[in-house]
């Protein structure tokens, strides 16, 4: 064999393991974002915290939304480190990193609040490493992969991404039946294998990009995203009587100086030599619109997940027979066709990406995604499952086709020495999105509860005999606690009653319907169903402005040409 020969069989050889490597961390990474949302019964069951109790909501929010938040604000920081340093060599200790604080998630030595804190921290070390995997894995096949099959490589790799966000809420169904540490065992001998691997095997093939840290650039982008994302989640709790806490004088602040910060970030990035972000990207069509319709997708697919755990938990489940404790495990079950859907059309669009174009592919799966949205909004709470499941597969097909197109176009506009940042702001997008998602849905969601529930609560109670006093007690509960006690398998009409001997002066029949599985769900689906119309009808104007940016990418983005940029001393 002829040393080209040779050259070619190890370049080969070189490409398929660096697909085989980031397919897995990009995957892991992803499925620790999701794998909690479905986990969450038992992981507060196990630690003993009471979802209902005042503070505890606090909790589990920054259980979902910590994660996010730190790969939203971290993710183009190490990717302009690897462009710096070497993607291969960030990547690696973000393996480190990520598996490392999954062993010490399963091992939680606390109990209640402090139990809950231990979780939460390590989790955002967890989401720290796995910025480091998600920032550079894009960068190392872009390098690894001539552009004939850069589109099939960055498609493989954007599935697993997404695939593990699918499946996560399968495994953390499936797992959390079991032991809910569980959840955080499973990466545990994988990411032991995985990053003994990375370091053998990857190495660094593509150009660096030099120069220094930004430090001005990545303090007010850190600060200032991570104000808005965190003023999210205090949006989302009661305050002073009111439904949410938009009317929060923190949440303002937050909100208010986050704007600031961001706005003094990009004058920041229009002036230093070497900036964080490279605002000339933006000029390239491709990048800009891609990115664009990803942020849009993003916001809709996280949200819709969340919205769709609750309906199958809180409500479809329990009125079709199955008890509070299984409905996490047959939550994961009944939503198998979505992650089907999404598995299936996810490879092939990367691989058609190749031959026909993103733009077509990935503009064809927002306006089908916007259709599930559509068919979802018209489907009543109480559905027939094959309805349901045919809806869920559409929308899973529909991420499929735009996903694996969108992520091959963004990459493949933008210069070799740019790689490792381009596919930060790209995860950037993402990740802010899927965390901006669950506030804005639930929201959404809350507003379109708070009209109706508090009087459907109220004469439901008082018609089953509670006294008027009582009844008007809990039918002035929070809407966002209803959501939670439905997710987190728990029915807070016994919980909310027992306390204060309501049921005891109740007679047999009248215990036996507040305390089943039936009456909750089924007082509440009405107001479920207002907010349910709210958000899907948000989701699919998502969706329909997504296909318009992705529309609008163009058909042909100039591959390793770097745009001229001004240079400022």
């Amino acid at each position: 064999m002829t040393d080209t020969a040779q050259k070619r069989a190890a370049g080969d050889r070189y490409k398929w393991t660096a697909l085989t490597n980031t397919t897995a961390a990009v995957f892991m990474s992803a499925l620790d974002g999701s794998i909690v949302l479905i986990a969450l019964p038992a992981i507060f069951r196990g630690v003993d915290l009471d979802p209902l109790a005042p503070g505890n909501i606090a909790y589990l929010l920054w259980m979902i939304m910590g994660y996010r938040l730190v790969q939203a604000v971290l993710v183009v920081t190490v990717g302009r480190l690897g462009d710096m340093y070497g993607r291969v060599r960030i990547y690696n200790a973000g393996f480190g990193v990520f598996t490392v604080a999954s062993v010490l998630l399963s091992f939680d030595p606390f109990d209640g609040g402090h139990g809950a804190m231990w979780l939460i921290g390590w989790r955002v070390a967890q989401a720290v490493g796995g910025s480091m995997l998600t920032a550079n894995s894009a960068a190392i096949l872009t390098d690894a992969f001539p552009e004939e099959q850069r589109g099939f490589a960055l498609g493989i790799n954007q599935v697993a991404g997404l695939a593990g966000m699918f499946i996560g809420l399968v495994a953390g169904g499936l797992l959390s039946a079991w032991d809910w540490r569980a959840v955080f065992w499973v990466n545990v001998p994988v990411g032991v294998f995985f990053t003994l691997w990375a370091y053998r095997t990857l190495r660094d093939t593509g150009k660096r990009g030099g120069g220094r840290i930004d430090w001005w650039g990545n303090l007010t982008f850190a600060v200032g995203l991570s104000a808005v994302l965190i003023a999210v989640t205090f949006g989302l709790q009661p305050y002073q009587g009111h439904t949410m806490g938009w009317t929060n004088p923190l949440v303002e602040v937050l909100i208010a100086g986050g704007l600031i910060l961001l706005a003094a970030f990009a004058v920041i990035e229009s002036r230093v030599a070497a900036p964080m972000i490279q605002l000339s990207l933006f000029r390239l069509r491709a990048f800009t619109f891609g990115n664009l319709a990803g942020l849009a997708v993003s916001i809709g697919r996280g949200g819709m997940q969340f919205v769709l755990i609750i309906w199958l938990q809180g409500i479809w489940l329990p009125l079709h027979g199955y008890d509070y404790g299984d409905t996490p495990l047959w939550a994961g079950i009944f939503m198998l066709p979505l992650t089907a859907g999404f598995l299936a059309a996810g490879p092939v669009s990367g691989y058609l990406s190749d031959r026909l174009g993103s733009r077509g592919l990935a503009t064809s799966g927002a306006v089908l995604f916007g259709a599930s949205f559509l068919g979802l909004m018209i489907l009543p709470i109480d559905f027939g499952y094959w309805v349901f499941a045919l809806l869920i597969a559409l929308n899973g097909i529909a991420s499929g086709m735009f996903a694996s197109p969108n992520s091959s176009s963004i990459m493949g506009s933008v210069p070799a020495a740019s790689r490792g940042v381009a596919s930060g702001m790209r995860a950037t997008f993402q990740n802010s999105g899927t965390a901006v998602s669950i506030g804005l849905f639930f929201s959404l969601m809350i507003a379109g509860l708070a009209g109706s529930l508090p009087h459907t609560l109220t004469s439901g109670l008082h018609q089953q005999g509670v006294p008027a006093d009582v009844a008007a007690q809990v039918g002035s509960l929070p809407p966002v606690s209803s959501l939670f006690a439905a997710q987190l398998g728990v029915n807070p009409i016994q919980h909310l009653l027992e306390p204060s001997g309501t049921l005891a002066h109740l007679t047999a029949a009248q215990q036996q319907t507040l305390t089943g599985r039936e009456f909750f769900p089924a007082l509440i689906a009405g107001p479920f169903h207002s907010g349910l119309v709210i958000v899907f009808a948000f989701g699919a104007a998502l969706a329909f402005l997504a296909a318009i940016a992705s529309g609008l990418r163009g058909t042909n983005p100039v591959i390793g040409k770097q745009p001229q940029e001004k240079q400022h001393s």
